[in-house]
């Protein structure tokens, strides 16, 4: 077996310290100049890790500043309908939910809304706002439509945790949502404020989903996430298209 490529082992050194917490988000690592003196390295062999590194997203090269290691980011395919908590739970953060506002509303106040769920004028729709967290820091802001024929009643305190966790409990188990519609979103002043944000772009995620009722597939969920771009990275498998 040949031996690793010196460039490697500045990625692997860097990586492994990041991994142990040694490096935290937002730590600057060391420079090129330290780098090559720590490894014996030339300056071109620590560049291409460095920007290897960055192309990887574990860190982040800042002109005339240095290194610095980013947040983790979430690896997500494109087709999957994985909950906020599993991703959260993928990079080794504890997911949190923020109840921001919550009410009842029918059909006719929001029509859109109303068509994409099937539901006619006079029915009732479930809609609130959350703010997403991972380890208590804001991540992303969701705004959920929920049909109320096929969910009559939520329990409010839920929605401070993981909605999804509360339609298990009633037996709303079977959950499809085949598409997924991704756009990149400028963040409104109530959005910078909530998610800590200058001038990061969010990206947007919505969704239906369907259940099965009494036989039939049901739409009842719309929901619009958005995400600080910073921590949220969609990938795409293009043997599947």
């Amino acid at each position: 077996m040949g031996r690793t490529a010196k460039y490697q082992q500045i990625e692997d050194y860097i990586i492994k310290e990041i991994s142990k917490d040694h490096l935290k988000s937002g730590d600057q690592i060391m420079t090129e100049e330290q780098l090559c003196k720590f490894f014996g390295f030339s300056r071109m062999t620590v560049n291409k890790a460095l920007n290897h590194l960055s192309d990887m997203g574990y860190i982040q090269r800042i002109p005339g500043r240095g290194s610095f290691v980013t947040a983790p980011r979430v690896q997500k395919p494109a087709r999957t309908g994985s909950s906020f908590t599993a991703d959260m739970k993928s990079i080794g953060l504890l997911a949190g939910a923020r109840l921001l506002s919550y009410e009842i509303l029918r059909g006719s106040e929001v029509p859109h809304i109303a068509d994409k769920l099937n539901l006619k004028e006079q029915e009732l729709i479930h809609y609130f706002v959350r703010l997403r967290t991972g380890d208590h820091k804001p991540i992303a802001i969701s705004y959920s439509y929920i049909a109320a024929k096929v969910v009559p009643a939520i329990n409010v305190e839920c929605l401070n945790h993981s909605f999804y966790e509360f339609l298990d409990s009633q037996g709303i188990t079977d959950r499809l949502t085949p598409q997924l519609k991704l756009q990149a979103a400028l963040p409104t002043t109530q959005q910078k404020e909530l998610l800590n944000l200058t001038n990061t772009a969010l990206l947007c995620s919505s969704h239906i989903t369907y259940h099965e009722m009494n036989g039939a597939i049901l739409p009842f969920e719309y929901t619009e996430t958005y995400y600080n771009g910073d921590v949220y990275t969609y990938t795409v498998n293009m043997d599947a298209i």
